[in-house]
C-alpha cells in the first residue's frame, strides 16, 4: 500500500496508539517507522494495554519514498532528526500535516516541507510508555486538540479530530491552536528541566519547595517569549494551573505547584516525563528543537532569560555527556549550543 488515509511518521508510544485506534476504526493506515521497532511492528502487529486493550495489523514502511500519497500526514516522532525526516516526504502528496511533537518548531518545518497552507497546529495532552516488549501502555486519553495556525475552526479541523475521536483517542478541533501550542510548552520546559536534571519521578520534584520554586520561574521567564510575540496563554492545557503560575505571588505559585505534586503522588505515583524516559533509555533527549527554538526566538526578540538559559546549557550538556561516544572536551564536532554566558 503506497497511499493511506492517514500516515503516522513514528512508532514510539503516541504514534502507535494513534495508528492503532485508527486502524481498529478501518481507517487505512500506514506507519513510516525503522529499526528494531519497524520489524516488531511488521512482525507483531500494533499491541496496546493500559487504557485500552488490543492488537492490529498496520502496514508499516522503512523508507519514506514509498509512501506517495496521503490525506493526513501526522507526525509522531521525537523531535531530533525531524527536518531529515521530512525531507524524505518531501515529493508525498499530503492533504493535510500535523505535529504532536513538543515545541512549536514542529509547525515551520511542516510548512517549509508541504507548504503552509496544508499545515495543522496541534498538540497531545494524550500519555503512553513504550514498553520493553513491544507492547504501548496507553495511560492518559485527555484531548489532542488541532486547529488552523490563522485561527479559527475549518471543517477540515473538524473531520480529521473527528475522526481521531470517533476512533478512541479523545480529540477536538479549536480555535486559538497557536495559543495552546504555546501555553503547554511554556509549562513543559521547565518540567522537563527538572525531570532531567533530578531524574526522578514527577512528584517527587514537584512537591519539593526548591524545585518549585525553580519551576514557577522558568515558567515566567519562556511566557515572556510568548508575550513579546503577542501570544495568549490559556489555561486548561498544560499539567499545571498556568495562571496561577504566572500570576501569583510566588510563595502561592510554589505551593500551586507542591499540591500538584501531592495529587500525581497519590494518582500516578510512578509517572516519569517522556524527556527522563528517553534519558534512562539512551534515547537522543529533544533539546535543540524546543528549548533551542525558544532560546533563539529569545534572542530574536531581545529578551534576557538567564534562568531559561542556563537549564538550555545544562540539559544540553546532560543529554551529551551521557552518550558513550562523549570525547570529554569541547571540539569542532561538539559545539557549545548557544554561545558562551
Amino acid at each position: 500500500m503506497t497511499r493511506a488515509e492517514f500516515a503516522i511518521l513514528g512508532a514510539g508510544a503516541i504514534g502507535s496508539i494513534l495508528a492503532a485506534h485508527l486502524a481498529r476504526a478501518g481507517h487505512p493506515v500506514i506507519v513510516i517507522a525503522r529499526g528494531e521497532r519497524a520489524r516488531a511492528v511488521e512482525r507483531d502487529g500494533l499491541r496496546i494495554t493500559g487504557l485500552a486493550d488490543f492488537s492490529v495489523r498496520v502496514p508499516v514502511i522503512t523508507d519514506p519514498g514509498r509512501l506517495q500519497a496521503a490525506d493526513t500526514l501526522i507526525v509522531a516522532m521525537k523531535t531530533p532528526g525531524t527536518d531529515a525526516a521530512l525531507e524524505r516526504l518531501r515529493t508525498v502528496r499530503v492533504e493535510a500535516a500535523l505535529s504532536i511533537q513538543n515545541g512549536v518548531l514542529k509547525n515551520e518545518l511542516l510548512a517549509r516541507t508541504f507548504g503552509a497552507e496544508r499545515v495543522l497546529g496541534a498538540l497531545a495532552d494524550t500519555s503512553g510508555e513504550l514498553l520493553p516488549s513491544g507492547e504501548v501502555l496507553f495511560t492518559r486519553n485527555a484531548s489532542l486538540p488541532l486547529g488552523e495556525l490563522a485561527g479559527g475552526i475549518s471543517e477540515r479541523a473538524r473531520r480529521i479530530a473527528g475522526l481521531i475521536d470517533a476512533a478512541g483517542v479523545r480529540s477536538s478541533a479549536v480555535a486559538d491552536i497557536v495559543s495552546m501550542e504555546w501555553s503547554k510548552l511554556t509549562v513543559w520546559l521547565g518540567l522537563m528541566s527538572l525531570a532531567v536534571t533530578t531524574r526522578s519521578v514527577s512528584w517527587r520534584y514537584l512537591m519539593d519547595a526548591d524545585c518549585a520554586q525553580v519551576l514557577v520561574r522558568l515558567v515566567r521567564e519562556v511566557s515572556a517569549v510568548a508575550r513579546a510575540q503577542e501570544i495568549a496563554l490559556v489555561e486548561g492545557v498544560a499539567a499545571l494551573p498556568l495562571r496561577t503560575l504566572l500570576d501569583a505571588p510566588e510563595p502561592q505559585a510554589i505551593e500551586a505547584i507542591r499540591r500538584a505534586g501531592q495529587q500525581m503522588r497519590e494518582r500516578a505515583p510512578e509517572h516519569r516525563m517522556s524527556a527522563l524516559q528517553d534519558l534512562q533509555a539512551g534515547r537522543p533527549l529533544e533539546v535543540a528543537e524546543t528549548f533551542g527554538y525558544v532560546v533563539r526566538k529569545a534572542t530574536e526578540l531581545g529578551l534576557s532569560l538567564p534562568l531559561l538559559e542556563v537549564f538550555h546549557h545544562l540539559v544540553t550538556a546532560i543529554d551529551r555527556i551521557r552518550r558513550p561516544a562523549y570525547p570529554g572536551v569541547v571540539n569542532d564536532r561538539n559545539p557549545p549550543s548557544i554561545a558562551p554566558l
